[in-house]
């Protein structure tokens, strides 16, 4: 069985995705928990690894915050980084692997709304979220080349799965509770992807590198989504407000600040569409992603 070293595996993705790769492969994992074989925050310290790996997947990361000081702006370099800097050079120390496969996402691309964006689109990222994430990928491009390794870097839309944060989580929380509103019958498009995908793409990534988008092909709605996730929790289909009741709710936001749960800002980016093609994925890796509105359970 081969050797996988995964970083960042008491995350969200991790408690999706490993109970599926320890089928396949003799898991060891990095991380700040006591469950982690090896105990180390590698955002500060150069990790002691002492077993060479056949496969590196690197999800240690930064995100789901917005930074408010310069202070919170650094933590994301540090951890996505400046951690895939100090796990570089414990892996030279033990001997590099055959294969590294990087979470990175599209937020690289800097894109607030756009339609099957693909791997072409210039890296115009801003946030230090995005920012330092294009440094991670271009450090490990060098180094990957200049250690013959070969290097995967997935690039994964808004994730889906148990205990999802960031959007889908707040949607499921607000619909729970029974305040989560779609906005102009929900139409607008996310691109989505279900986190235990990215344990089905790793055996396929050990044979072909390469960048890639990788989310749903379906491209379901918002309005699909809270419509599928209220009938599992057994609640009332989401009601949804006309647009300039939001628009309205959101200037009032823009008065009362960052507290506000809607503002011009959120709006717009309620409202628009922002999907990304997985054509190159599915062409290259012969992979065919889960489909998010049948697999998608709370």
């Amino acid at each position: 069985m081969k050797k996988l070293l995964f970083t960042g595996a008491s995350g969200f993705l991790g408690y999706n995705v490993r109970p599926i790769l320890e089928k396949t492969y003799d898991v060891h994992t990095i991380g700040l928990t006591d469950d982690d074989d090896i105990k180390i925050n590698i955002a500060k310290e150069v990790p002691a690894i002492n077993t060479h790996y056949d496969v590196v997947l690197h999800a240690a990361g930064k995100a789901h915050t917005v930074p408010k000081t310069e202070a919170e702006k650094q933590v994301f370099y540090d951890v996505n980084y400046q951690g895939t800097v100090n796990l570089c050079k414990a892996l030279e120390s033990v001997g590099v692997p055959k294969v590294l496969i990087f979470i990175s996402t599209v937020a690289v691309y800097g894109c607030e709304y756009g339609e099957l964006i693909d791997e072409t689109h210039p890296l115009n990222g801003k946030t230090p979220y995005a920012d330092s994430k294009i440094k991670a990928e271009q450090y490990l491009t060098k180094w990957c080349l200049d250690y013959h390794v070969r290097l995967s870097i997935l690039r994964p839309s808004l994730l889906a799965g148990k205990n999802a944060p960031g959007n889908l989580g707040a949607m499921v929380n607000g619909i729970k509770k029974g305040f989560y509103m779609n906005i102009a019958g929900g139409k607008v498009v996310k691109s989505i992807l279900m986190a235990e995908d990215i344990a089905r793409l790793i055996p396929l990534l050990e044979e072909k590198g390469g960048i890639y988008n990788v989310c749903d092909t379906r491209q379901p709605s918002f309005g699909d989504i809270s419509k599928s996730v209220a009938k599992q929790l057994g609640k009332s289909k989401p009601i949804s407000i006309p647009y300039w009741m939001a628009w309205c709710m959101a200037k009032v936001g823009d008065l009362l600040g960052r507290k506000a749960p809607i503002n011009s800002y959120k709006l717009e980016k309620m409202t628009k569409s922002l999907t990304f093609s997985n054509e190159k994925a599915r062409r290259e890796l012969n992979w065919e992603p889960l489909d998010v509105l049948t697999y998608y359970k709370i």
